[in-house]
């Protein structure tokens, strides 16, 4: 009987226990915050054209570097660094005496074969008058005056290429500029020996630059590059003038992304009349942008940005969810978003992390 009744005991507990066991526990039932109304709105479709500020360098509009073209020796140098030249103007005179002596030369042979041609012409003309005679001059005759006379054409030819070769070579000892602006760098003095050496580290004789005219030279993302106003007016601060703002326009794009950065070249024309911009300094552009047309566009208040990623709150079927997005432009409180969305979607316009994935909307 002892035995029977610890059997019974022991039946008794196990059956309460899969009795406690197979009570349903409530269901937890995710809603919003307690306390909290969510606010939705409407995804709209649009461009939202606005502005991006970007960094930038001034650099001259022409920039020559100026070597010599023949060998010689430096006999004047009528410039100096900061001189304002203009174009044409004589900036150094280099002094070759075998230059001017083989420019001599050339045009000696080449006044010799002209005159040989002259008379090999006459001769020509005369014998082609006199063989109008019958049986005065040979067809043979005839023919070899007319082959001497096409010889000294073609050799006074020749020696007028040369001549006008020489003649270049000759006027290559004057170095003239060739647009308006600035002598920026002087590396010769006279009496100093040059040639034409235009190896990497090789020293120019003089740096010519432009300045009157700029251009500010900037990198556009690629996400911003397709939405550039063409010759768009734009604004710029240069770090070496606090409180000063200056005007440029667009003028030209690369048309390709560079590489390595994944960014367009973009350049900017610049008027510089008052000379108070410098090559090199460093700018901050306000860079106007028309939108994506095909962007969806919320308030900023629905984009949540975390640490791993940034997102809108859509709700579907009166539930949540987190969608992934990039934004793109920004004006006033309105943000462009890309994402696995559709215009009209419903999205949380106060949203917040604490609004979970997957609650329940309040209806």
């Amino acid at each position: 009987m002892k035995y029977i009744s610890m059997l019974l005991f022991f039946a008794a507990v196990v059956t309460g226990m899969v009795a406690c066991h197979s009570t349903a526990a409530p269901e937890y039932k995710k809603t919003a915050p307690a306390g909290r109304t969510l606010t939705l709105g409407k995804t709209v479709e649009q461009s939202l054209p606005g502005n991006i500020r970007l960094p930038g360098v001034l650099e001259p509009f022409q920039k020559v570097s100026i070597f010599p073209r023949v060998n010689g020796f430096i006999k004047s140098i009528s410039v100096d660094r900061g001189s304002h030249v203009r174009k044409g103007q004589v900036l150094l005179v280099l002094e070759a005496p075998e230059i001017a002596q083989q420019y001599y030369a050339a045009q000696s042979r080449y006044l010799q074969a002209k005159a040989g041609y002259a008379a090999s012409k006459d001769n020509y003309e005369r014998t082609l008058a006199v063989s109008a005679e019958p049986g005065t001059i040979s067809a043979h005759d005839l023919e070899l005056a007319r082959a001497r006379m096409l010889g000294d054409s073609a050799l006074m030819n020749s020696e007028l290429a040369n001549f006008r070769a020489r003649e270049v070579m000759l006027g290559y000892l004057t170095v003239t500029a060739p647009f308006d602006g600035v002598i920026t760098e002087r590396n010769v003095h006279p009496g100093a020996l040059v040639g034409p050496d235009t190896k990497a580290d090789s020293k120019p004789m003089l740096m010519l630059e432009q300045e009157d005219k700029l251009r500010l030279v900037l990198q556009v993302p690629e996400m911003y590059s397709g939405q550039l106003l063409r010759s768009a007016a734009v604004t710029f601060g240069v770090n070496a003038l606090p409180g000063k703002e200056f005007q440029g326009t667009i003028s030209r794009q690369a048309g390709t992304l560079n590489d390595k950065y994944r960014s367009e070249a973009v350049e900017i024309d610049v008027q510089n009349n008052n000379q108070q911009l410098k090559a090199g300094m460093y700018a901050e552009i306000s860079l106007p942008l028309n939108g994506t047309a095909s962007a969806l566009v919320v308030p900023s208040s629905a984009v949540v940005t975390s640490t791993e990623k940034k997102y809108v709150i859509a709700v579907r079927d009166h539930k949540t969810k987190w969608i992934d997005v990039q934004e793109g432009n920004h004006h006033n409180d309105s943000t462009e978003i890309f994402g696995a969305l559709r215009p009209g979607d419903n999205v949380v316009l106060d949203a917040t992390d604490e609004i979970k994935d997957g609650i329940t909307a309040p209806r």
